[in-house]
């Protein structure tokens, strides 16, 4: 009779099991997602614990089932503390469409810089409905996970000016102990993220301690120069603590300041001491990661990677205008057009609009000043640098689509198609043609593939091939897929000398003023 009990009883037990599929158990307690398009979806699930200008810490485990069912915080930002988003804010998601798989995992980094942003921005359901698991994080930004106090001599503050990325890293840990819980494979993980996204990928492959949690790395349009050097950090949290009053001996009581204030502070103390950048220019420093022969070897993309990635599989690419304004909303003949870029390019107008001309046949006089100046030539550099040094396989792209009602092809405007969800995009593209589907799920299957072999081929398209200095080869993502090979290089290599003179000074004097 008690068999009979107990067998009954473990019946029950089984079928309330069944009855939520959705409920997985992680190494700190039971999660519980929902189905998002056809996914199980996982938000919110927090795999550390942020105290200020500490490194993570673990997370206390829970007995009940957590509701992972909304956005959890995003990191402050801003200078105010906005609805949705908190100081302890080490949340990530988790896309997947079979728990007992073993599939390729894409481990997601937002853009934003290392200041601002959200893994809101980009939902991974329909590119895990690509045989992988998604999975995207937040982390701190800005002054709350690189304000560098370590000058203060106190040995609490030695990794305080890296935390924000040191979390990234917690995050790929949370993975490896727990994705094969989630259907995803934790010996397969690829790194990808676009903009500051790029940025923390490139960092990601020079922090020893992300050695051995990921296995290759996608950066889009993310070589933007962290020129933060490890004077100019302890430099700057020196003065955070004098606008605030507080003396260099006494560095707990920045624990205490409200975030607003502690922001504000910080503003202040880039133009007493470093100086403040302008967001869209080529190099950035000031609150971000920062070199210190330990958490971090070196800034990525001068010109490569650490020599710890050289068996990381990469691919590598830009969009067409990147940041540019564009000017195709307006008639230009050629000598006007020349007449915009002339304070950029100098005595070199003329043979940077006949660089244009060659890497472009089709380049209309709009195009002079609205390509990318930021972005493509120094992936270029990168490139040649890491197909060079690196023992795996470089894979170099341009997306050249262009939106029906900009006509550019913006920084940014790959992240519906990589990630299948144009039927997202609302405003920027309310009507999606069949050829922008196309593209979008020829995109994200590639991106797909690449996670699973390391090779980003799509069956039926034009076949990609390793990037080389010699070949230059690119693969062009537009309404018609293509390859070129070394189109642009005498253009790029006109942009990098006029557009990058502050990075050119700084490297020959050591000052950003």
């Amino acid at each position: 009779m008690r068999r009979f009990l107990f067998s009954i009883f473990a019946g029950l037990v089984m079928m309330g099991c069944q009855a939520d599929p959705y409920v997985v158990r992680t190494t700190n307690g039971k999660v519980r997602g929902f189905d998002e398009e056809g996914t199980m979806a996982f938000k919110g699930i927090p795999y550390a614990r942020a105290e200020r200008c500490m490194p993570p810490a673990p997370v206390e485990k829970w007995d009940s089932v957590m509701d992972c069912t909304e956005w959890g915080p995003q990191s402050l930002q801003g200078g105010r503390i906005q609805p949705g988003s908190a100081e302890d804010c080490c949340v990530l998601n988790v896309w997947t469409t079979d728990l007992k798989g073993k599939k390729p995992v894409m481990f997601w980094c937002h853009g934003g810089g290392f200041d601002s942003g959200t893994s809101a921005w980009n939902p991974g359901m329909c590119l895990a409905k690509k045989d992988v698991v998604v999975v995207s994080l937040n982390h701190r930004l800005n002054i709350i996970g690189f304000l560098d106090l370590s000058a203060t001599g106190d040995p609490k503050y030695k990794y305080s000016g890296n935390v924000g990325m040191m979390d990234a890293v917690k995050a790929l840990e949370w993975v490896r102990d727990n994705i094969g819980k989630f259907g995803g494979d934790p010996d397969n993980v690829t790194i990808f993220g676009e903009s500051g996204g790029g940025g923390k990928v490139g960092t990601l492959m020079c922090m020893p301690s992300a050695k051995g949690l990921f296995h290759k790395a996608i950066i889009m349009s993310g070589t933007i120069l962290n020129v933060n050097n490890k004077q100019m950090s302890e430099e700057l949290g020196l003065a955070v603590l004098d606008q605030l009053g507080i003396p260099h001996n006494e560095p707990d009581r920045i624990k205490d300041v409200p975030y607003d204030r502690l922001y504000q502070a910080g503003q202040r103390a880039l133009l007493a001491s470093v100086g403040t950048r302008t967001p869209g220019t080529p190099i950035m420093w000031g609150f971000g990661p920062v070199p210190d022969g330990e958490v971090l070897l070196q800034q990525p993309f001068q010109p490569d990677f650490a020599e710890m990635s050289k068996d990381i599989p990469l691919i590598i690419g830009t969009t067409f205008n990147e940041l540019q304004r564009g000017s195709y909303n307006r008639e230009m003949t050629l000598d006007q057009a020349k007449d915009v870029v002339r304070t950029t390019f100098g005595d070199e107008t003329d043979a940077y609009a006949a660089a244009l001309a060659k890497a472009w046949p089709d380049y209309i006089p709009q195009d002079l000043p609205s390509i990318d100046w930021l972005f493509r030539a120094k992936t270029v550099i990168t490139a040649d640098a890491a197909s060079a040094s690196m023992t795996v396989p470089v894979y170099n792209y341009m997306f050249t689509w262009k939106s029906p009602s900009t006509h550019i092809s913006a920084h940014g405007a790959e992240l519906n198609f990589c990630f299948n969800t144009l039927h997202h995009a609302g405003r920027d593209l309310p009507n999606p043609s069949d050829s922008d589907l196309r593209l979008a799920d020829r995109m994200a299957q590639s991106w797909a593939n690449f996670a699973h072999t390391g090779n980003p081929n799509v069956e039926g398209l034009p076949e990609w091939h390793p990037y080389s200095r010699g070949n230059g080869e690119c693969y062009m993502f537009g309404p018609e897929i293509e390859v070129r090979h070394n189109f642009d290089r005498e253009l790029e290599e006109i942009i990098n000398r006029h557009c990058f003179q502050k990075l050119d000074a700084f490297r020959a004097t050591g000052s950003l003023r």
